[in-house]
C-alpha cells in the first residue's frame, strides 16, 4: 500500500550537529548511520527529505522558561562545562544545534496540521528528559514538549497522544504535563529501579485534571519482544479509549538488545510493529496525523534497523 502523501523525514548537517564529542554515547554519528540505512533501501527512495529549520526564542519558550533558554545560550557561547550535573556537556554551538532539533520538529508538526503531509520522521529529536527549566540526560531542549505546547496553543487540540518506547522514562514530558488532560501519555520503559531517570512507576497516573490520562508501564531488565507486546496491548487499549487527534511517537532505539546503556532485549521488530499499529490508529482517529522522533539509542546498528523499520511501517512498505 502506497500512501497518498509520502512520509517525509528531516535530515541535514544541522541535525547531525546535535551530538556530543569525546566518546559520549550520544555521538555525532547517529544521524548519518540512519541516513545511510535509508539511502540503501530502494523502497524508500520516494521519501521527501526536508532541510532542518531553526527555532526562535519564542518557540523555545512555549515549553522552556526564559531564564533557562538564556542559560543555554550563554553556556553555548562559553563553549565548555556542563548544562546539568554531568550528563549533558557544553560544546560551542550547542544552543544552535538544539534549536535545529526543536525547529524541525515544530515545522513538521505544523506541516502535518496544515495537511501538507500526514506522517513525518525525525531521527535526531525526541529529547524527552529536558525539563521546562533545565537540561537532563543528554537533552538540551525538549522538542517533544515544545511540539505539544505548539499544538495545544496554535491548533487547540484537545487529545494529543504522546507514546514513548525509549528504554528511559520520558520524565520531561510526564512531569511537564502531569496535570494536563489534553496530553494522553503512554510510556513503556525499563524499570526505574534499574535505569535512569528513576521515575515512571506504574502508580504514576497523572495528577489533578490529568489523573487517568497518563500510563506508565515498567519493564524488567532483560524483557524481550513477548513482554513488550503484552505491555503494548495495554497502550493500544488506552489510546483507543481516548481517541487522540494527533500522535507523537518517541521511538528510542535504546530498548533494542545490545544497547550499551540499557538492559532491555527487544528486537527491532518491536519498533516496526508498534509504528505500524500507531500509523493505523492515526489513520483511524487522527486523519493520519503522526510525528515520529528518534529519541535515544547508542548502538548504531540498532538505530539503523529500528528507525528504518519505523519509517517503513509509516510508509506501509513492509
Amino acid at each position: 500500500m502506497m500512501l497518498k502523501k509520502p512520509v517525509e523525514i528531516y535530515a541535514g548537517t544541522e541535525l547531525a550537529a546535535y551530538g556530543f564529542p569525546n566518546g559520549h554515547p550520544f555521538s555525532l554519528f547517529r544521524h548519518d548511520a540512519f541516513i545511510e540505512e535509508i539511502n540503501s533501501d530502494e523502497r524508500l527512495k520516494f521519501l521527501k527529505k526536508n532541510s532542518p529549520v531553526t527555532a526562535s526564542i519564542e518557540i523555545l519558550q512555549l515549553f522552556h522558561t526564559p531564564d533557562y533558554v538564556d542559560f543555554v545560550k550563554r553556556k553555548s557561547q562559553e563553549g565548555h562545562g556542563f548544562l546539568d550535573s554531568g550528563d549533558t556537556p557544553v560544546f560551542p554551538g550547542v544552543y544552535e544545534a538544539a534549536c535545529f532539533v526543536v525547529g524541525s520538529a515544530v515545522e513538521a508538526a505544523d506541516r502535518i496540521m496544515r495537511g501538507i503531509v500526514d506522517k513525518v520522521f525525525i531521527p535526531v529529536a525526541g529529547l524527552h528528559h529536558a525539563r521546562r527549566d533545565r537540561a537532563a540526560g543528554f537533552c538540551v531542549f525538549n522538542d517533544c514538549g515544545v511540539v505539544l505546547e505548539f499544538l495545544l496553543q496554535n491548533y487547540g487540540l484537545k487529545k494529543i497522544a504522546y507514546v514513548d518506547i525509549d528504554a528511559h522514562h520520558g520524565d520531561g514530558i510526564y512531569y511537564g504535563f502531569i496535570d494536563n488532560p489534553h496530553i494522553i501519555f503512554a510510556d513503556i520503559h525499563e524499570s526505574p529501579q534499574s535505569l535512569y531517570p528513576g521515575t515512571g512507576f506504574a502508580n504514576e497516573l497523572g495528577e489533578g485534571s490529568g489523573l487517568g490520562y497518563k500510563l506508565n508501564i515498567e519493564m524488567n531488565a532483560g524483557a524481550v519482544d513477548k513482554d513488550f507486546f503484552l505491555a503494548w496491548d495495554q497502550v493500544m487499549n488506552f489510546l483507543n479509549k481516548n481517541e487522540p487527534e494527533f500522535i507523537l511517537f518517541q521511538c528510542g532505539a535504546d530498548s533494542v538488545a545490545g544497547d550499551p546503556l540499557t538492559h532491555l532485549q527487544y528486537s527491532s521488530g518491536a519498533h516496526t510493529e508498534a509504528a505500524l499499529q500507531l500509523a493505523r490508529l492515526a489513520d483511524r482517529f487522527c486523519q493520519g496525523k503522526m510525528l515520529a522522533v528518534g529519541g535515544g539509542g547508542y548502538n548504531l546498528t540498532n538505530i539503523q534497523k529500528a528507525w528504518a523499520g519505523v519509517v517503513r511501517s509509516m510508509s506501509r512498505i513492509l
